[in-house]
């Protein structure tokens, strides 16, 4: 599991009950991905702690959050110890992307190309933004910033790492 790729799937928000619950915010469009998990990475980004985690019990709250229940926690204060945690996966065990979409790890270090060639840089991360996601490409000389909208993205080829945009005039000199 050590420096093993993840996909997060949550984040824990705040201990939920008497029994060591957590209440998770999601962070995936699929959240009916948590019925059938039996475990889980509980993942500290900032230190790289990973922990496993046995499910127990999961119990949707809304249509943003599930309320976890895990064997290893099975007190308030133990499940306060969690709060910040992500809940994670390993990135083979991630849900195939939905028809012409992919995720945002799938794309980072794709080549970014105009139509007739010309490199404009790498996908380096995705920046969500109200209107659309922004796609930030790393060029030799900067970086800009692509709408990730059909009229600019024209083929993204995941196999071959590439993606064609087409954007619009003076898009490229901002």
């Amino acid at each position: 599991m050590s420096g093993e790729d993840l996909v997060v799937i949550g984040e824990v928000v705040r201990p939920h009950g008497v029994h060591g619950a957590v209440r998770v915010t999601l962070q995936t469009d699929r959240p009916e991905r948590f019925e059938a998990l039996r475990e889980c990475v509980l993942w500290d980004p900032a230190s790289d702690a990973r922990t496993p985690g046995h499910i127990r019990g999961v119990r949707r709250q809304g249509d943003d959050a599930v309320l976890l229940s895990l064997a290893e926690y099975d007190s308030p204060e133990a499940a306060r110890a969690l709060v910040g945690r992500l809940i994670a996966l390993p990135r083979a065990q991630a849900l195939p992307a939905p028809p012409g979409h992919a995720y945002p790890w799938q794309l980072a270090g794709c080549r970014v190309e105009l139509e007739d060639g010309r490199v404009i840089g790498e996908l380096r991360g995705v920046e969500p933004s109200p209107a659309q996601d922004l796609w930030i490409v790393r060029g030799p000389e900067r970086e800009h910033l692509i709408p990730a909208v059909p009229e600019i993205i024209w083929e993204v080829d995941l196999e071959a790492r590439r993606i064609v945009i087409r954007p619009p005039e003076g898009l490229l000199d901002i």
